[in-house]
């Protein structure tokens, strides 16, 4: 049997001031499509699987949002940290119950917040990834085809020379490169990005546990017992704070051996910041992106190469002579920044977490 886990707990700091940490950006609609990324995520999965079949990793604090998004999940289908450790006591969370369910299952994580465009084709993919794990002893991760050398991205390396199906043997991760390096990766044909999406059957994946993360299994493997029980939140409460903070990839991905990788030309995008949300949407004869209740009400004269988001379909908001700006208009929040410039939002939200507390966060 398979089933999916959605990663959903982050905070989503790049977005701010939309995403906030009482309502992070995998609860919002930031396409502006009716409908919030985890919504659209937990869609195109039932493609892939019923209902009950998924299953959503979150912070408790976001519990009841999960329930609000997702109406059709049961409260056992939402696996609640109460700390935030990274990925890998996420996944190994997920893997013990998954085993306890069924001890042959194999199962997708995805993150909550991304964009797939091709999602036929997309599904097909991850159809044909599970069908390789439930039969080779294999951990799998869906590597993107690159179309560009984005340094926001981490790079998979691949033997390009022994693809089986299409499924190849990965030689190397690289967490985010310089420029130059990306320009290197893309043109050599040997590279694709770590798009964070993975495919392993449960008994191939805590054996990977078992071997290179020997305490986090026998600290989950010790309360295995407990989950899918009316006790697995007491005892997870307890646990997991004393678990190693370390994501998948350092604690598992980049030490095992049977690592493979499924290229795919899905039309991912991870919508990692606000210019890559301005990348994919929709825009003017100006390259002006506008997401608001009421486009009609946003009215830009001589400005090039922006996005503008409102949140309030009343306000008239006019703006002149920008060009490739950031313009975030919240209830409480107005940020207006320079688009080439957008990574110092995040460390700017510490400044403004310094000087007014958690008031705006």
């Amino acid at each position: 049997m398979n089933y999916v886990v959605i990663m959903a707990g982050g905070i989503g700091s790049r977005f701010w001031p939309a995403s906030r940490t009482a309502r992070p950006k995998q609860f919002l609609d930031i396409l502006g499509l009716g409908k919030s990324l985890i919504r659209l995520t937990f869609e195109r999965f039932l493609n892939l699987v019923p209902a009950s079949n998924i299953l959503v990793v979150t912070h408790a604090d976001y519990k009841n949002i999960v329930e609000e998004e997702l109406p059709e999940l049961s409260e056992a289908q939402i696996l609640c940290e109460p700390s935030r450790q990274n990925t890998a006591p996420c996944v190994a969370y997920a893997a013990f119950k998954i085993r306890e369910l069924d001890p042959n299952a194999s199962f997708v994580v995805a993150p909550s917040d991304h964009l797939i465009l091709k999602e036929e084709e997309f599904l097909r993919k991850i159809e044909q990834g599970l069908e390789f794990v439930s039969q080779n002893k294999a951990l799998l991760t869906l590597g993107i085809r690159p179309t560009n050398p984005n340094t926001g991205y981490g790079y998979i390396n691949f033997e390009k020379a022994d693809g089986e199906n299409g499924i190849f043997t990965v030689k190397q991760f690289t967490e985010k490169p310089d420029l130059k390096t990306a320009e290197t990766f893309l043109a050599g044909g040997e590279h694709l990005w770590n798009a964070g999406i993975f495919l392993w059957n449960t008994e191939t994946l805590l054996e990977a546990f078992r071997n290179f993360q020997p305490d986090m299994y026998r600290q989950f493997d010790s309360i295995a017992h407990h989950l899918n029980k009316a006790e697995e939140r007491t005892v997870i409460d307890k646990l997991y704070p004393t678990v190693e903070a370390i994501s998948v990839d350092y604690a598992i991905m980049e030490k095992a051996d049977n690592i493979y990788t499924l290229p795919a030309d899905i039309g991912w995008s991870d919508i990692g910041t606000w210019g890559a949300l301005h990348e994919i949407s929709e825009k003017d004869n100006r390259q002006n992106a506008v997401l608001a209740e009421n486009n009609e009400k946003v009215i830009l004269h001589e400005s090039e190469n922006c996005l503008v988001r409102s949140s309030n379909p009343e306000k008239l908001i006019i703006l002149g002579d920008l060009n490739d700006y950031i313009v975030i208009d919240e209830e409480d929040v107005l940020l207006i920044y320079p688009k080439n410039k957008e990574q110092e939002i995040k460390p700017l939200l510490k400044k403004v977490e310094d000087k007014f507390g958690q008031k705006y966060s």
